[in-house]
C-alpha cells in the first residue's frame, strides 16, 4: 500500500496493491501498519460505519462535526465511481480554504483519511455508487454541520457535465466565509487536541442516534 499526503494538512490518501484474476479483484483498503506510519499516530477506535449509495448527479457535502466532540473518517468507495473532496475548514490552518480531490473507485480502492475538523464532499459520477465510511464517533444529528459544496470561493471540482443533485440541508448550507462569521467553524489547533486524544483513545462518548451523515 502507498499513503500521500493531500493538499489539506493532515489528510492522506491510500492506494493499496489490487490483485486481479479471473474471479475478479482482491485488495485491502485499509492496513494499520502504513496508516500508522503515514500519520504518525495510531488509527481511532472505530465508533461508526456508514453506507450510502448514490446516483450519478449527487453531490454529499460539505460536511463536517462540530468539534468537540469532532470526527475522524477513513473514507472508500465500493462500488461505481465517485471523486472525493476534502475541503479544509479549520480557522488557523495552514491550509485553511484550500481543498484536495481523489478518485475514489472498486478498481483501484483508494481510500482517504479526513483528520479531525475538516469537511468532506464527493461527487457520484456513476448510478449506484457506493461510499464506505469509518468514522470516530457516533452520529449526532446536533453535531453535525454543513457547507455549500457550490460556493464559488472554494470552487470545488464538480465536472461539467454533472448536474449537481444536493439535498435540501446542503442546497441551504452557508458558505465558508458566511460560517467563519458566524463562529461555526472548528479551529485548527482545537481540531489537533481532539485528534490526538482519539489516537489515544481518551474522550467521552457522545449520544449516537444510529443515523448516517
Amino acid at each position: 500500500m502507498k499513503a500521500r499526503k493531500l493538499a489539506v494538512e493532515g489528510a492522506i490518501e491510500f492506494t493499496p496493491r489490487a490483485f486481479s484474476d479471473d474471479r475478479g479483484v482482491f485488495a485491502t483498503p485499509f492496513q494499520q501498519s502504513v496508516f500508522e506510519t503515514a500519520n504518525g499516530a495510531p488509527f481511532f477506535s472505530v465508533a461508526q460505519s456508514n453506507h450510502s449509495v448514490s446516483r450519478r448527479g449527487v453531490v454529499r457535502g460539505i460536511h463536517y462535526t462540530g468539534a468537540p466532540p469532532g470526527a475522524a473518517k477513513y473514507v472508500y468507495c465500493a462500488s461505481g465511481r465517485s471523486l472525493d473532496i476534502v475541503v479544509d475548514i479549520r480557522t488557523g490552518s495552514p491550509t485553511y480554504g484550500r481543498w484536495d480531490a481523489v478518485l475514489l473507485d472498486p478498481e483501484e480502492l483508494r481510500a482517504v483519511y479526513l483528520p479531525v475538523g475538516v469537511g468532506h464532499a464527493f461527487v457520484a459520477l456513476t448510478d449506484h455508487t457506493v461510499m464506505s465510511y469509518l468514522t470516530s464517533t457516533p452520529y449526532v444529528a446536533d453535531n453535525e454541520l454543513a457547507l455549500s459544496p457550490l460556493d464559488p470561493a472554494l470552487g470545488l471540482p464538480i465536472p461539467e457535465d454533472i448536474e449537481p443533485l444536493l439535498s435540501e440541508r446542503d442546497t441551504r448550507a452557508l458558505t465558508l466565509e458566511e460560517a467563519a462569521g458566524r463562529g461555526l467553524l472548528p479551529s485548527y489547533e482545537h481540531s489537533l487536541k481532539l485528534e490526538a486524544a482519539l489516537s489515544a483513545g481518551v474522550g467521552a462518548e457522545p449520544r449516537a442516534t444510529g443515523r448516517t451523515a
